[in-house]
This record gives C-alpha cells, sequence and structure tokens, in this order.
C-alpha cells in the first residue's frame, strides 16, 4: 500500500510518500510545496493544488492521510491553513484516493505512544521507522510523513 501523507499549510505544505507492507515502511518521496507570502492567497491555493496533482500522478498513492486543523490562536493562520486543507482535499478526491484524517493527538500517539511527544520526538521516530540516516526536514515534511506512518498503523 502506497500511503500520501500531507501536513497542511499555505506557506509550507509538508508531503510524505511511504510504501507499507505487513512488515515494514520505507521511503518513497517526501518534501514541501512553498508558495510565497506576497502573493495573492488564490495564485497560492492553486500552486498548492497543482504541485499536489503532479505529486500524485508521479507516485500514484491508495490513500492519503491528512493532519486534521487544530485550534490555532491565530485565527488569521487558523483560516489560510483550512483553505489549504480544502484544496488538499479536494486534491485526493479528483484523484480518487481514499482520504483519512487524524488529530496531531492521534498521530503522536501512533508514533511515540505519547499523545503530548515533543516534534524531536516525532521526528526521531520517523527516522527510526523509516530507517533514515537522518531526520526528514524541515518539521513539515517530517509531519507530513508522521501522518502517513500514523495511518499504516492504524490500518494494521
Amino acid at each position: 500500500m502506497r500511503i500520501l501523507g500531507i501536513d497542511p499549510g499555505t506557506g509550507i505544505l509538508g508531503f510524505g510518500i511511504i510504501e507499507t507492507d505487513s512488515y515494514k515502511m520505507r521511503l518513497v518521496d517526501a518534501g514541501v510545496i512553498r508558495t510565497p507570502v506576497h502573493e495573492d492567497d488564490a495564485v497560492r491555493l492553486l500552486t498548492i493544488y497543482e504541485e499536489l496533482s503532479d505529486i500524485i500522478a508521479e507516485t500514484k498513492p491508495s490513500s492519503m492521510a491528512v493532519e486534521k486543523l487544530f485550534f490555532a490562536q491565530n485565527v488569521t493562520t487558523a483560516m489560510t491553513v483550512a483553505q489549504a486543507r480544502g484544496v488538499v482535499l479536494l486534491c485526493g478526491k479528483q484523484s480518487e484516493l481514499d482520504i483519512y484524517e487524524y488529530t496531531p493527538l492521534q498521530i503522536k500517539q501512533a508514533l511515540t505512544g505519547y499523545g503530548r511527544a515533543e516534534k524531536k520526538q516525532i521526528q526521531e521516530m520517523v527516522r527510526v521507522i523509516l530507517e533514515l540516516k537522518e531526520a526528514p526536514q524541515p518539521d513539515d515534511c517530517a509531519d507530513a510523513l508522521a501522518t502517513a506512518i500514523c495511518h499504516s498503523m492504524t490500518m494494521r
């Protein structure tokens, strides 16, 4: 099974694709989609849509795991992240992917057994599970891979 994990954001959207069977997970691809801060929101969302569509077409995942929006103190940030999530969900459905959503708490618990784990702990678990030499960078990329890993562990 090939899983696309997404850490939604408008400025930086993390993605990570893993291949998994009953015994092992391996990294297929991972990175971020960046959009310039000075661009109009509609242009930024279009960029996310087009680049994510290309990633899906190239890597052919069977499912998509998306991090749910966590309560944010900054309303403007929450709204832009929600818009990016909408684009991600639309892109996934248009590509006929099965879509699953997980809260940050669920992701942390799946990877570390502790729902309040810190970012460094999550990054290290991603590194260990995928047998990488170094933790994926930036954080958005590691979070996307963590989301994909969470889905794989949940589906078992």
